[in-house]
């Protein structure tokens, strides 16, 4: 059970998408860590981490999309959301197209627009314009699903009139270096799982493009 089933199910409902491989299924000092890999015809490939433990209660998942879409870049955004309680004080909810290119502006028309820069979420590198971040207390989290809805379903939109269907993974190069940089959870899951599992994790399952 976990507070963002809401958000969980939302995903589902907007990409039928099947679930091929569990990749880890950890747990140790008290915490659990279960990491899939989905399928998409449209995707490179969809993976997504749940983490558990007596306070914390993390999803974290990202779409890599195929290359070779009808844009002009020939290259569609990511789409990834990071909803992490910490504690029933530090709750954090955050989604947003991630554009595979560097300092790659990227916008879209109809959704929010930070209006702060915030740590880790660098807007115009790699994140968008329309990143969206909130900190509520735990049962505030569903206030946010009526806008995480809309983002799916422009990102659906995005991937429907794309059609992506090209296979080269070095597209994803650098975004996958510079998340693996920016990504906090290498030490933290170290502390857990022991340093060999953790970099195994964050190199060869969250950003294997690098």
């Amino acid at each position: 059970m976990t507070i963002w089933n809401e958000y969980i199910t939302a995903l589902g409902e907007t990409f039928e998408t099947n679930r091929y491989e569990q990749w880890a299924d950890w747990e140790a000092k008290g915490t659990e860590l279960k990491a899939y890999h989905h399928k998409h015809i449209y995707f490179m490939k969809m993976r997504e981490v749940f983490i558990k433990d007596k306070n914390a209660d993390i999803y974290n998942c990202i779409i890599y999309p195929k290359s070779n879409a009808d844009v002009p870049t020939g290259i569609l955004p990511c789409f990834g959301m990071d909803l992490m309680k910490f504690s029933d004080r530090k709750v954090i909810v955050v989604f947003d197209f991630q554009h595979p290119v560097e300092n790659f502006a990227f916008s879209v028309d109809g959704l929010p627009v930070a209006t702060e820069d915030y740590r880790f979420f660098e807007k115009g590198n790699h994140f968008s314009d329309n990143i969206f971040v909130r900190y509520c207390k735990p049962d505030e989290v569903n206030n946010y699903l009526d806008t995480f809805k809309q983002y799916l379903n422009k990102y659906k939109e995005m991937i429907e009139l794309g059609r992506p269907t090209g296979v080269d993974t070095s597209i994803f190069k650098d975004f996958d270096t510079y998340m693996t940089r920016l990504d906090p959870v290498g030490p933290y899951l170290a502390g857990k799982y022991g340093k060999e599992k953790a970099e195994s994790l964050v190199n060869d399952f969250l950003f294997c493009y690098k």
